[in-house]
């Protein structure tokens, strides 16, 4: 591959991208060019719980990526809130499906930038929210208040068990038998969960179950295609939660003003488009945002790779550090973001106030799915009668957890005489 040299700090201070840049400061170039030594390469997989004979026509990953976007639990992921409940006021905000396509489309970037395996990256990108309940994190808050006498419910952990028992589809196995570097992405794309560098108290029971039967090396660091697609979920959730935000009218474009990275835009933009009206005003600033962060990611993680020099992608398991990250100067700005989001978006009144409704739905369904599993349908309440109650209890929030907004609420109001209203 031809090499060009680029000068890194003059592209930073005109704001260029860097994606093409190496490491070293040469040029790679984009348009699919050769996987970095410490890429993942689909030659090296570590193959799949159940083997299977390859693919004439595509690698492991391809097939991975494939069956990821072809399971019930994607289709499912169109109809489950990501901040804004699905069938509130607008159909223009982002629900989990459309938020795990932004996060996909910015992971990919950052693996033609740095050379990694393009579809490896799409993949972990794409299923990792599987395993999110209805309603978001309240659900999932309501799930784990139910499920703490019986290991207790975490979304990632719930995500595993969609892909590895819970999609029935195939005639030989359960799930999705996905290779392990996609299962190691999904369950570690945002660190360790064991070991000195854990970024948990306590790894889920489903998790350590699974690890049991075929072992994620959970005290290791993933790939960096894991860790590029977990920066772009911050990336995404932080900006278009704002954008969400504004257009729902919870914040005004002048609250801005006061954060680091955002005002910093918002000034630029009104500079360059004095009176642009407001939604013109609004996607350039969140376009930007993401801009920003994309080329500060990029930056920092190629000064890493330049530093630590990994020779092989398990190189990068045994680092002892996430590579692919913020600076830390960028780091501080979107800690400052999350806080303002926190405070004027996900802790107000109207907010919580929907999610109290909403956690009320899942718990009610869970205490009548439990005391009567007969109310569940087809053929999730199959020998429940005799199940043991942790057994029954972890059924139950299986069947809840899988739910969209709309079949919970479908549910609640065919069980019981009065359902919340959540708009």
């Amino acid at each position: 591959m031809a090499e060009i040299p680029v000068n890194r700090d003059a592209a930073l201070q005109r704001g260029t991208s860097l994606a093409g840049a190496d490491a070293s400061g040469y040029a790679i170039g984009f348009g699919g060019g050769e996987r970095a030594p410490y890429a993942v390469h689909p030659a090296d997989s570590r193959g799949r719980l159940f083997p299977e004979p390859p693919s004439a026509t595509r690698t492991p990953f391809q097939r991975d990526r494939d069956r990821i976007v072809h399971s019930a639990a994607f289709r499912r992921l169109k109809h489950k809130t990501q901040v804004f409940l699905a069938h509130d006021e607008s159909d223009h905000y982002r629900t989990r499906l459309t938020h795990t396509i932004e996060v996909s489309q910015i992971a990919r970037a950052f693996a033609r930038a740095f050379r990694l395996d393009e579809d490896l990256t799409e993949a972990v990108a794409l299923v990792h929210d599987f395993g999110h309940t209805p309603f978001g994190h309240a659900g999932e808050r309501a799930l784990d208040a139910k499920m703490r006498g019986f290991g207790g419910f975490d979304h990632n952990a719930q995500a595993l068990r969609v892909v590895t028992a819970l999609e029935q589809r195939y005639a030989e196995f359960d799930g999705l038998n996905l290779a392990w570097e996609t299962l190691e992405g999904l369950v570690k794309h945002n660190g360790p969960l064991a070991g000195p560098h854990a970024t948990c108290p306590e790894v889920p029971r489903p998790v350590l179950d699974f690890d049991r039967l075929y072992p994620l090396d959970l005290d290791r660091f993933a790939s960096l295609e894991a860790q590029a697609a977990a920066i772009s979920d911050d990336i995404a959730y932080n900006t278009h939660d704002m954008d969400d935000a504004l257009r729902a009218g919870m914040i005004e474009v002048d609250d801005l003003r006061g954060l680091a990275l955002a005002g910093d835009i918002l000034r630029e933009v009104e500079g360059l488009y004095p009176n642009l009206e407001r939604s013109r005003l609004i996607h350039e600033v969140m376009r930007r945002h993401i801009t920003r962060m994309v080329e500060d990611v990029i930056a920092t993680t190629l000064a890493n790779i330049a530093e630590l020099r990994p020779g092989h992608a398990d190189a990068v398991r045994g680092a002892g550090q996430t590579m692919v990250a913020f600076s830390p100067a960028m780091r501080a700005m979107e800690a400052e973001t999350k806080r303002f989001l926190f405070a004027r978006v996900y802790r107000t009144d109207r907010l919580m106030e929907m999610s109290r409704k909403a956690e009320a739905i899942v718990a009610d369904l869970f205490n009548r799915y439990v005391a009567e599993p007969r109310e569940m349908r087809n053929e999730w309440s199959e020998a429940m009668d005799l199940a043991a109650p942790e057994k029954r209890a972890r059924r139950v929030a299986d069947y809840l957890a899988g739910m969209t907004d709309s079949y919970a609420i479908a549910e609640h109001r065919r069980l019981f005489d009065a359902t919340p209203d959540l708009r």
